[in-house]
């Protein structure tokens, strides 16, 4: 115990902490590529693209602190959501290779940019919608018999956790448009901000529709969020939801430039506060608790020690990172 909270519970909010900051920094960043399609070739492309060079390499260190705290803190759960789920997290690594290598070779091929460009696009909506699919896939349960995986191949594949995959594309896609409000000028933004307002309503339909059908997934969820008492906490964040909704489109309406991309990042928190009502203190839902998967105390503490060290000094350099590059951008080129 340290403070008060148990090792375990320290270690799942700091995975959820290296999601959530995932979330916030490579979101954005993937639904550049994602919104690419509906970008004219040319200035508006190069801006989108210039947007994102000085930070997107390092946007994914937050998927490898939640990977890697999720091997070391909790191996047991490691190997069984591995194990469902090799197919769509193999993809989504793939895709995100892919699109790292068409980044780069845009600029320094432009006899074959559209092909890269292509690719960009494509490893964007397949990174993302795979992580999609991987949390609908948890979310929905894993299939565990004793310390093993018992399910097939192809278990990860639902009507639920294809919703859940269409409604990432849709999320990130909004933080992208919002991103670009924030970072653009002229024909880009207002672009930007007409995309915004329809996938504004794109994303609150898809929480909704994701909201809906997740109590009836299991027993357990209906519990946590409809039981009496703690309705009158987990109505909260409809009701911030609702609160966040109106402020995003006012803020549109008023074209402002920061806010509707704040306010898209608070539907993302939102969402993941959520997620965690309906699966704490389950890490494989719906029989591994996060003690059931934990690591040694000893192994905890060793790594806690290096979390409380090194994650500052992440968080210091990133947001350093974002303050040298702020501002509007340019579309001269990536250098």
């Amino acid at each position: 115990m340290i403070l008060g909270l148990d090792l375990p519970t320290i270690w799942a909010f700091i995975i959820a902490f290296a999601i959530f900051a995932y979330v916030v920094m490579d979101g954005f960043d993937l639904g550049i590529g994602i919104l690419f399609p509906v970008l004219p070739v040319g200035r508006e492309r190069d801006s989108a693209m210039n947007s994102i060079a000085p930070v997107w390499d390092g946007n994914e260190t937050w998927l490898v602190l939640g990977g890697g705290g999720l091997m070391a803190a909790f191996p047991l759960a490691y190997g069984m959501i591995l194990s469902a789920l090799y197919a769509p997290i193999i993809a989504m690594l793939l895709a995100l290779i892919f699109r790292g290598v068409a980044f780069e070779f845009r600029w320094r091929d432009p006899g074959h940019r559209a092909a890269w460009d292509f690719a960009f696009s494509l490893g964007s909506i397949v990174a993302t919608f795979a992580q999609g699919v991987t949390l609908g896939a948890l979310l929905q349960g894993i299939a565990v018999e004793g310390r093993g995986y018992v399910g097939g191949w192809f278990d990860w594949l639902t009507p639920f956790s294809i919703l859940v995959g269409v409604s990432l594309v849709i999320g990130y896609a909004l933080l992208g448009a919002t991103w670009l409000i924030m970072k653009s000028e002229d024909s880009l933004q207002a672009r930007c901000y007409r995309l915004a307002f329809g996938l504004g309503v794109g994303v609150i339909l898809a929480m909704a529709a994701v909201s809906a059908a997740t109590p009836f997934l299991r027993e357990a969820y209906w519990q946590r969020w409809f039981a009496w008492p703690q309705v009158l906490f987990t109505a909260q964040v409809p009701l911030l939801v609702a609160i966040a909704t109106v402020v995003f489109f006012w803020s549109l309406k008023r074209l402002h430039h920061y806010t509707p991309f704040l306010v898209s990042l608070g539907l993302f928190a939102l969402g993941l506060i959520g997620l965690g009502i309906s699966l704490f203190p389950y890490v494989v839902p719906p029989v591994v608790t996060i003690w059931d998967a934990a690591a040694p105390a000893s192994s905890l503490k060793f790594m806690l020690v290096g979390a409380v060290i090194m994650v500052p000094i992440i968080l210091a350099y990133t947001g350093y990172s974002y303050w040298v590059f702020r501002g509007k951008t340019g579309h001269e080129g990536y250098h």
